[in-house]
């Protein structure tokens, strides 16, 4: 099976799933069924050997649990899954976030922009109408009022009117298409300076502070509603944890629980991958707050500095002022960025609730404090505050590579594996997930770092690295939630074109990372690997070639055979005789007046005279 047949087989296999989800009522994404796929060939329990061609029972096999796992009602399990898809849908880095804003922005303008500059007026009506396009391009852009509200277009054109007139409309169309984009620009630019300058001074209409439509227009949301969320779901998260300690411990009674320890797993799997989201989002969010405290103190240093210039002078150079109110608009823009930014992360954080259901469904806050009793809740900071004491000594420990806060530069942007969870307490409780904490000691295993829970977690899990790493994996192949809660996708290949596998090669094989590098180096590193007499040039190869035959000491030598023996050839060129004409005369003309004569009295009387009249004019007039 080649790999294109083998791509095909796989994307018929997912349209089928979505096709047959949609029958039974459930919208199901590409993207989802494609993961639960990948998740129920991973999963050994199911026996979908990869090391063979799937046959067609094969294939409705994996059809048939595909359905039953995205058909499984009130599954945390499945709702863990459904959020880490949308959240890779959806979430993305901060640079691209504000591209993407700005192409939504461009896209929604270029059908007004095209207008303007495909535009060929002719009429006083249709410069009115153009005049009008240009002011709702501005507002638009500026994003400061709708381009419906009357007072707001009376004050953007009364800016407008002030450095561009109504009567340079005829100048502007002259101007390329890309000239004419960039004056639109300009002038957005110039406008929206304008009438932020307005409202700062209080002089535009309605007298709104600055400092209050900024907060009003540009910050809708803040990280307070963000660290809210994140407090419930840690809260959550150590009711979870410390409930599974109790029914895990070997000295208590588990049977006391009467729900399963698989959802209770699931259940905390699915409060972790909510609490890992949220902390991503709130960072981005403070990092946003923290961008509009420098954008608006750069506003208002810009805003005292533009009314220092302006004063009480009737008029100001156009050079000195122009460079302030682009200024100003750059600022603004800055502002609306960050604001529809922290817009988009509070739709995420809003959108990531509903995937919470089902494990609030079936453990309630009351549920769960009933089985947890008296026992203790330790928060994530108690645990590692509890095992700060403990510390690894590197030199009892030989054979690996151990790294400590002391000795470690950048110690707490180390790329932790498993999401900084402790992976010997993940495999010898059968799924607990415990935060490993660093200053213990980090490992450093086959180029990858691990931290513990405890002192003891990581003398056990160091004396045979390999074995606990295995079980991780087989742990994630039961439970796919945690491919991406634990970040193993590294470990995990797609189920794809199985075929072309050579015969006993597992499916956990780690994908090939790629990236663009580039590498400079000097042309000459070495003065003394110059070679002197490197000559490029064709002619001067020639030159030397020359003197290498050194033509003046040798002497050319003739030969005369019998056939060329007192024979010569011959050339001989003639001239063609050149034609040759002369002109002896010179061709005249003149002109004549053209008679008119005009006779009257020819049907009078016999009697009668006749009047000759001669009407004819003069060549001259």
């Amino acid at each position: 099976m080649s790999r294109a047949h083998a791509e095909s087989v796989i994307k018929n296999i997912i349209g089928e799933i979505v096709r047959e989800c949609a029958v039974r009522g459930h919208a199901v994404s590409d993207t989802l069924a494609a993961f639960m796929v990948k998740a129920v060939v991973l999963d050994p329990r199911n026996g979908l050997s990869v090391d063979r061609t799937l046959t067609k029972q094969d294939v409705q096999k994996l059809e048939e649990l595909c359905l039953d796992k995205l058909m499984e009602k009130c599954s945390p399990s499945l709702d863990t899954i459904k959020m880490q898809v949308y959240f890779d849908m959806n979430y993305t880095s901060r640079r691209e976030f504000l591209e993407e804003i700005h192409r939504v922005l461009e896209s929604r303008l270029c059908t007004v922009s095209r207008e303007i500059t495909d535009s060929r007026v002719t009429t006083r009506e249709e410069l009115n109408a153009l005049y009008r396009k240009i002011i709702t391009y501005i507002l638009l852009r500026s994003g400061m009022g709708s381009p419906t509200d009357s007072s707001t277009v009376q004050e953007a054109s009364a800016a407008l009117q002030s450095i561009f007139p109504q009567t340079e409309l005829g100048a502007f169309m002259v101007l390329l298409k890309r000239d004419k984009e960039q004056q639109l620009n300009e002038l957005t630019m110039i406008v929206t300076g304008i009438r932020l300058f307005n409202k700062a001074s209080n002089q535009g209409e309605g007298g709104i502070h600055l400092h209050e439509l900024i907060l009003h227009e540009a910050l809708p949301v803040t990280s307070k509603g963000i660290e809210n969320k994140l407090i419930v779901s840690q809260s959550l998260v150590w009711k979870y944890t410390a409930l599974l300690e109790k029914l895990t411990d070997p000295e208590s009674q588990s049977g006391e629980c009467d729900v399963p320890l698989v959802l209770l797993k699931q259940a905390l799997y699915n409060i972790r991958q909510h609490e890992v989201f949220l902390k991503m989002l709130l960072a981005d969010a403070c990092l946003c707050a923290r961008h509009v405290d420098i954008l608006q103190t750069e506003l208002s240093s810009q805003m005292k500095l533009m009314k220092e210039t302006v004063k009480s002078k009737s008029a100001v150079p156009t050079a000195k002022v122009f460079p302030l109110f682009k200024a100003l608009s750059q600022l603004w823009s800055g502002l609306q960025d960050e604001a529809e930014l922290l817009n988009i992360l509070n739709n995420i954080v809003l959108n990531l609730q509903p995937f919470l259901a089902s494990q609030a469904k079936i453990f309630s806050e009351a549920y769960l404090d009933g089985l947890l009793e008296v026992s203790e809740v330790k928060t994530d900071k108690q645990r590692m505050t509890k095992s700060s004491d403990e510390h690894i000594d590197p030199a009892e420990m030989k054979p690996q590579e151990w790294f400590l806060p002391e000795t470690t530069a950048s110690f707490t942007e180390l790329p932790l594996q498993y999401n900084g969870i402790c992976g010997y307490t993940l495999v010898n409780t059968d799924g607990l997930l415990l935060p490993g904490n660093p200053h213990i000691g980090v490992l450093k295993h086959k180029e990858k770092l691990y931290v513990f829970s405890s002192k003891e977690a990581a003398l056990k899990f160091a004396s045979s690295p390999d074995d606990f790493i295995a079980e991780v994996a087989e742990k994630a192949k039961r439970s796919p939630e945690l491919i991406q809660l634990l970040k193993l996708h590294q470990q995990f290949s797609c189920p794809g074109p199985y075929s072309e596998m050579r015969p006993g090669e597992s499916l956990l094989v780690k994908h090939i990372t790629k990236c663009e590098s580039g590498t400079q180096t000097n042309i000459h590193p070495l003065d003394t690997n110059i070679v002197k007499s490197y000559e490029w040039n064709e002619w001067e190869l020639r030159k030397k070639a020359i003197k290498l035959a050194d033509l003046w000491t040798k002497v050319t030598h003739s030969t005369q055979t019998s056939l060329s023996h007192m024979r010569r050839e011959n050339v001989t060129q003639t001239w063609l005789p050149k034609d040759a004409a002369c002109q002896r005369k010179r061709d005249g003309e003149s002109n004549v007046p053209k008679p008119q004569i005009y006779l009257a009295g020819l049907r009078g009387q016999r009697d009668g005279s006749v009047v000759k009249t001669n009407m004819t004019r003069s060549v001259d007039e």
